[in-house]
């Protein structure tokens, strides 16, 4: 059967999804790359002039013209990795058109810091109607964090009782201000209130409330500050035993400073002002002035370490282990133009269209990661440029 592989955005993490692709020809087929900027997809498709990627232009907030694209060129699957806005309607033309589909990052709505898989979750019937199959979150976290914790329930424990996700960004790109992946992601993400699971309830904190100083392998000891983060709303669902699950991400002084100096003076507002008698959003300004995260990739160095730590019990007795995994920015870089956080990111995206399109994890209906079996996933990892470590802490 022809394979026709849809990727749609045209970023960071985009450009890794395509080289990736074209590494794994054999199962991705013909690659088209559409986004609302054509100019982008054509720089991608560039540099990988003998792989005959297709490019188009696509408004991604338009149902009707995602229908359209798909069945000019009978797309196998969709590889969401535009914003987190165009999620649903990105959703939407899959099910009118019964094609498979698969994201990095749940839904967020362009007005409300808020984000959840509430809206995602409910297409779960019409996706089983359609007979096709949703994967949401197949990115690092949430994705790559989700298998981990899938992997130590099913070969290290028989109850998981405790996870913390720590997510750490080591790398260094120069500026004195910058974000790692879209701005207004990554700013609205990291100035909300913070969230944990605990006792069968979520706990609300203030924004950088709760610190600790975590000890990164081949990294260092980082301050690791408590976020809310959406893998989280689906583990509790699905680890059996789960008491409490936390997300730390590392975060150094000059961006906190900047970051509140930018909150202090409204820069991170997602509601328009008006300036001059015209309409601006502060947080879309304050894009335009910051660095193209897409640009970071040839002068960021250093390291990321993203993994978890599970704790529960094995045959009856007291269990504590760490699976990681450490990815240095210029190798990826080398490989595929972009650095290592869009670089995890856009590998496992890759890796789980793979798996859905070979048929080793396959159903009808909206899915989670942790939801299937995890060893070829974690087989996958080691292979595509994501190798893994499990190490045993002291309990």
């Amino acid at each position: 059967m022809k394979i026709t592989t849809l990727i749609i955005g045209a970023g960071g993490v985009s450009r890794v999804v395509v080289h990736k692709c074209v590494q794994n020809a054999d199962t991705f087929g013909n690659i088209v790359l559409a986004s609302r900027t054509k100019s982008k997809c054509d720089e991608i498709a560039a540099e990988l002039p003998n792989a005959g990627i297709q490019t188009a232009a696509l408004d991604a907030d338009n149902t009707d013209e995602i229908i359209d694209l798909i069945k000019k060129i009978d797309a196998s699957i969709v590889i969401n990795v535009a914003l987190p806005y165009q999620d649903l309607t990105i959703m939407d033309a899959c099910i009118a058109t019964k094609t498979p589909y698969l994201d990095t990052a749940n839904y967020e709505h362009p007005d409300e810091a808020k984000f959840e898989y509430k809206l995602q979750w409910a297409r779960d019937e019409k996706f089983k109607q359609a007979g096709i199959m949703g994967l949401l979150g197949s990115g690092f976290d949430p994705g790559v964090t989700n298998v981990f914790c899938a992997y130590a329930q099913k070969h290290y424990f028989d109850e998981i009782e405790s996870i913390d996700i720590l997510d750490c960004n080591a790398g260094d790109h120069g500026y004195a201000f910058a974000t790692n992946f879209n701005p207004e992601i990554n700013l609205r993400e990291v100035s909300a209130n913070g969230r944990y699971w605990e006792e069968g309830k979520w706990i609300e904190t203030k924004p950088m409330e709760i610190k600790m100083v975590w000890d990164y392998p081949e990294v260092g000891e980082k301050d690791s500050y408590l976020l809310y983060h959406e893998e989280m709303e689906s583990l509790v669902k699905h680890i059996k035993g789960l008491k409490r699950i936390r997300f730390f991400m590392t975060f150094g002084e000059s961006y906190l400073t900047h970051m509140k100096c930018l909150e202090n003076v409204g820069m991170l507002g997602i509601k328009p002002v008006m300036h001059k008698g015209q309409e601006i959003v502060p947080m879309e300004f304050l894009k335009t002035l910051l660095p193209d995260p897409a640009s970071l990739g040839p002068r960021t160095k250093g390291k990321t370490n993203i993994g978890i730590v599970a704790q529960g019990v094995k045959d009856g007795k007291a269990r504590k282990i760490y699976i990681y995994q450490v990815s240095d920015h210029e190798k990826c870089f080398q490989e595929v133009n972009s650095q290592a956080v869009s670089y995890t990111t856009g590998v496992p995206a890759m890796i789980g269209a793979k798996l859905m399109l070979k048929g080793k994890w396959s159903g009808n209906g909206v899915f989670n990661m942790e939801e299937f079996d995890p060893d070829d996933f974690m087989q996958e990892l080691n292979t595509q440029g994501l190798p893994w470590q499990v190490k045993e802490l002291e309990c």
